[in-house]
């Protein structure tokens, strides 16, 4: 059943992620790239295998990875517009494995996490590569998208098994690894350049908010409450987040692509 789950949980999400950005765009698809659809179940598996203690700490840390998240963004992003996409991936990850050691220095606690990854995310905001107007998608070939589902479910198997065996902080650290981020940053540049890439980054910064919501919750309560109950308040509240949002996602998408959807709607009427 767990292995199960690990095969089909991040693909399916994936292809979900990959229709969301055709029929919405980038941006959107970076949003709801932000739910804790693959650090989530990790960190369960961990309160279930480990004790709520130890699920707790590694909570604490899943929020601080949200640093190294972003520096991951950052570095691909960035790169991207220069370089193909195995010298943008090498960048990527430089930029989150050197972060994450950085964080492992940093003290326990929801606090610093917490401050550490509003400073990761405010830099993204400022620094990510801005496009205006609208981004053209091309069409996803089916074994396009059966690739991307592959490299998913073998990345989710690398990385639970890799967070099993280690301390809290490094298990709260690779439940966060940038899967998603690999999987669609590196599929997403092959397809659509490296625009449709600054706006599915931008789109992930908007949605780190429910993504921090769900640990703060769960480090929170899994030392006082059960473990499903606890991990059920930190879904919706991540869910409530993520609606809230919204608004926000729409006020930071190109003009173009609204004024472009507004045609379209008007058409169809």
């Amino acid at each position: 059943m767990l292995l199960a789950l690990k095969l089909t949980l991040v693909p399916a999400f994936l292809a979900a992620l990959t229709v969301a950005g055709r029929v919405w765009g980038p941006s959107v698809a970076g949003w709801l790239a932000g739910l804790p659809v693959v650090s989530g179940p990790i960190v369960l598996l961990l309160a279930l295998e480990r004790g709520p203690a130890f699920a707790a700490l590694a909570s604490a840390a899943s929020i601080a990875a949200i640093a190294a998240s972003e520096a991951f963004n950052f570095a691909y992003s960035w790169t991207c517009r220069r370089s193909a996409w195995p010298l943008a991936l090498v960048a990527g990850m430089l930029g989150w494995v050197s972060v994450a050691m950085l964080l492992t220095h940093l003290p326990g606690g929801l606090m610093w996490a917490v401050a550490a990854s509003c400073v990761a995310v405010a830099i993204s905001q400022s620094g990510l590569p801005r496009v205006t107007g609208h981004v053209p998608a091309t069409r996803l070939g089916l074994g396009d998208l059966a690739l991307r589902m592959l490299a998913g479910a073998l990345l989710t198997l690398a990385v639970t098994t890799l967070s099993a065996s280690m301390g809290a902080t490094w298990s709260g650290l690779l439940s966060v690894f940038p899967l998603l981020g690999i999987v669609l940053a590196v599929s997403a540049q092959r397809a659509h350049g490296s625009d449709f890439v600054a706006l599915l980054t931008r789109g992930m910064v908007i949605g780190r908010g429910s993504f921090a919501a769900f640990f703060a919750v769960t480090g929170t309560m899994l030392p006082h409450y059960d473990v499903w109950f606890s991990f059920a308040c930190a879904a919706v509240v991540s869910m409530v987040v993520q609606g809230a949002t919204r608004r926000l996602l729409r006020a930071k998408r190109p003009a173009q692509v609204v004024t472009r959807e507004l045609a379209e709607q008007q058409s169809a009427d």
